[in-house]
């Protein structure tokens, strides 16, 4: 009777810890079929290309030059095969494939990887890419779910080419669940694992511990800050390595301000994002607050006032159908939200998923546009509200 009376408390206090995260797993709401908080529904359109779709995470890439800001874009046709987070893991083949979007008006266009090995897969997530300025290429970031383990993928990248050119792969046993990149110089980075238990464990731990690990919020995964040796043909490439961001539960995307000092990780089993101060001399990191957010959070990103924009899914169980769903008729929730300096929640885009689908990332540029990637989303990957 003891070892029952202790499992029903601590399974009370789970759920009364975690009731906010659960009710939106368990509970659909009603939302719009568009709301966007910048204009009009005409004012936002999905973006339209050949293999354009399943488009995970994007960023926004600085040309100091020209003050000019493009939109960098993860995409992976392929997601319904091969997802290393949700599953299922049948046929890695499919490559994925980066693209780049001009401006709120231009069509997406594709990215040739030059020089990447004719071996290796290609099923990008996170991605992150260093301001251009002078005559050198932007340092380019991927984080690479291929079918053996994960890595990260670096590539060197100019305004004026078409093509991004593989420098090398860097693999570390930290590489657990790698997802969300976020750059502290062109060669240092923020790095969250989403997970501990992964999909990648044998039969049946892989399709048990992974949800056992969400489901309980367990605060399993990290962030950490990784430094690199500029000089791509060194042997040790990953000159450190510290957990910055250590008993994270689902540490999904990170993000740096861009004064700096402030660094936001979310938390998607928890729907939260966590707020830290950033010693910019050792990069380590510092709760300041968790903020509640009425989704759960996948991918975030601050503009250049210094809000934080954050996508997410209002109701999982809808991801998980659309996931499995072989017709591409199911649709899932969108919702974006900003924070601002006082961690005041705005709604700036939400859909009931028929305009758009599976929010994951949300990126608003200097001149207010807002660009939303869809996890699921097709015919194209991201959505753009003038």
């Amino acid at each position: 009777m003891k070892v029952l009376s202790v499992g029903v408390l601590c399974l009370s206090v789970v759920l009364w810890r975690n009731k906010h995260p659960l009710r939106q797993m368990l509970f659909k709401r009603e939302l719009p079929l568009v709301h966007y908080s910048g204009g009009a529904a005409s004012d936002c359109a999905v973006k339209i290309a050949p293999e354009f779709t399943f488009c995970e995470d994007a960023t926004l890439w600085e040309l100091r030059n020209t003050s000019e800001q493009r939109v960098l874009v993860s995409c992976d046709p392929g997601r319904k095969a091969w997802n290393t987070v949700l599953s299922p893991m049948v046929n890695p083949d499919p490559h994925g494939s980066l693209w780049v979007i001009d401006n709120v008006a231009a069509t997406p266009r594709r990215l040739q990887l030059d020089n990447f090995p004719s071996q290796h897969d290609f099923h990008p997530l996170g991605v992150a890419i260093s301001p251009f300025h002078g005559d050198a290429p932007s340092n380019l970031f991927v984080v690479n779910h291929a079918r053996k383990r994960s890595f990260i993928e670096q590539f060197t990248l100019s305004p004026g080419s078409s093509s991004a050119t593989y420098i090398r792969t860097l693999t570390s046993p930290y590489f657990i669940a790698p997802n969300s990149i976020s750059l502290t110089s062109p060669n240092s980075f923020y790095l969250s694992n989403d997970h501990l238990l992964t999909r990648r464990l044998p039969f049946p731990l892989g399709n048990i511990l992974p949800l056992i690990e969400t489901v309980l919020t367990l605060p399993l995964a990290w962030v950490s800050h990784i430094t690199l040796d500029p000089d791509p043909l060194a042997l040790k490439p990953i000159v450190s390595h510290a957990f910055a961001a250590p008993f994270v539960p689902y540490a999904n995307g990170v993000a740096i301000s861009p004064s700096g000092n402030k660094v936001a990780i979310a938390s998607t089993s928890r729907s939260l994002v966590y707020i830290y101060a950033r010693n910019e001399k050792t990069n380590a990191l510092t709760q300041t607050a968790a903020v509640p957010v009425p989704f759960h959070p996948d991918n975030l990103e601050f503009d250049h006032s210094g809000e934080l924009v954050v996508a997410g899914h209002p109701h999982f169980g809808s991801v998980l159908q659309v996931k499995s769903d072989p017709t591409a008729e199911a649709v899932a929730p969108s919702w974006v939200v900003s924070i601002d300096q006082n961690n005041k929640v705005t709604t700036l885009f939400q859909s009931n998923g028929t305009v758009f689908s599976t929010s994951t990332t949300g990126l608003r540029d200097h001149d207010g546009h807002l660009f939303i990637s869809g996890l699921y989303s097709q015919p194209g990957g991201v959505l753009a509200c003038k």
